[in-house]
């Protein structure tokens, strides 16, 4: 019998731990980012001294698309 040679590449050889460590960052970096948004937006509100918390909304809104953004890009199948 022949034996049969398979191409895998090193993506399709990974454990599960390292897709859980992997997701695990990425979630991490979603909430340090989110964070660091509200928390920004909040001083700006308050350096310019806007009634209503416009930065505090808009900054986390903006970090919300750009992580989605490279989530997708990052977990899409390359070709």
């Amino acid at each position: 019998m022949q034996q049969q040679t398979t191409n895998k590449s090193p993506q399709k050889d990974r454990t599960n731990s390292q897709y859980l460590m992997q997701y695990a960052g990425l979630a991490t970096q979603f909430l340090v980012v989110l964070g660091l948004a509200v928390f920004l937006g909040i001083k700006t509100d308050h350096w310019l001294h806007l009634s209503f918390p416009l930065l505090a909304w808009v900054m986390p809104l903006l970090a919300l698309v750009a992580m989605f953004m490279r989530i997708f890009k990052d977990t899409s199948k390359k070709q």
